[in-house]
């Protein structure tokens, strides 16, 4: 069976967004990382639409979707997701999230509990502070000067070389260098680099991430919760998903041992199984105002 994965857009505040929908059934959101774009999800969103309904936007800032002078945290990416699945007909949702990604689905179930059914985090940020340097060294002031040097059609081209290379000799390049690559193309105008730049630096500063959700992972405890990592990860080590899974009761951890940053394009079929256990073999989660409140007077000791 297949499925039309083609961009569709509205108008949300006066800004464009785009977004990819298909499928039909329980709803899954599924949100890309920085300088990437709904289109990372294209070998996962049509073997999930074969039972789901999913939604896969570009974020503001990336992609097809708009890049104005504004807010690119993750609360006010969070904000955006609620909005564009209520404007969709959704009112709740499985949240799967990839690197940034996974910093906004954590965000989302924080802020809106009652709309998170379930939560998927792949290879995601907030969860620690090692962060692959590139990232920490974006975030330096004068960075601006730099990233048009290093998005230049002719740097591109030398990296697309070096992969064209490595698969001759035999070396198969995982997903990584090709969708790094990707995002660093994205960044060819000013608009894109701006709001790269407000992205990065809402959640990393040189010495790492700055944003942690970490003593906050025991509000997920009722959310049915799925982690996947790829353990060669070169940008977020897989650690961060083992002690995350360890602050999550309840929680299912899958190390993917030949995955890189990538795990959703190095290992396709077996992500969207797991995606499609956890919606298929779960309840969605209901939490309540008051169960809410008890959670956090008794903080993150409580059984």
């Amino acid at each position: 069976m297949t499925h039309d994965t083609a961009p569709c857009e509205l108008v949300l505040h006066g800004h464009r967004m785009s977004y990819r929908t298909a499928g039909d059934g329980p709803v899954i959101a599924l949100i890309h990382g920085i300088t990437s774009t709904s289109d990372t999800w294209r070998e996962l969103l049509p073997l999930l639409a074969e039972r789901h309904t999913v939604v896969a936007p570009d974020l503001l800032g990336h992609g097809d979707s708009a890049k104005p002078r504004g807010d690119y945290s993750l609360g006010a990416y969070a904000a955006g997701l609620r909005d564009l699945l209520l404007a969709l007909g959704h009112e709740r949702a499985t949240v799967v999230g990839h690197s940034l990604g996974g910093g906004v689905a954590m965000q989302f179930a924080y802020q809106f509990p009652e709309r998170c059914e379930r939560l998927a985090l792949i290879s995601s940020g907030g969860l620690g502070r090692e962060v692959h340097p590139l990232l920490r060294a974006a975030s330096v002031p004068g960075s601006e000067l730099v990233l048009p040097l290093i998005a230049a059609p002719k740097v591109l081209d030398a990296g697309a070389a070096v992969g064209a290379f490595l698969a001759r000799i035999g070396l198969r390049p995982s997903a990584d260098l090709g969708e790094i690559a990707r995002g660093y193309a994205s960044l060819g105008n000013s608009r894109s680099r701006l709001a790269f730049l407000h992205t990065l630096r809402a959640v990393i500063d040189p010495i790492g991430q700055r944003v942690s959700a970490r003593d906050r992972l025991y509000l997920a405890r009722e959310v049915p919760s799925l982690i996947i990592w790829g353990e060669r990860d070169p940008v977020i080590p897989a650690e961060h998903g083992r002690d995350a899974h360890a602050a999550m009761p309840g929680s299912r951890l899958e190390i993917l041992p030949q995955a890189g940053h990538f795990p959703h394009l190095d290992e396709s079929r077996r992500v969207a199984r797991a995606v499609g256990q956890l919606v298929g073999d779960s309840k969605a989660a209901d939490i309540r105002t008051e169960d809410l409140r008890e959670r956090l007077l008794a903080g993150p000791g409580a059984g």
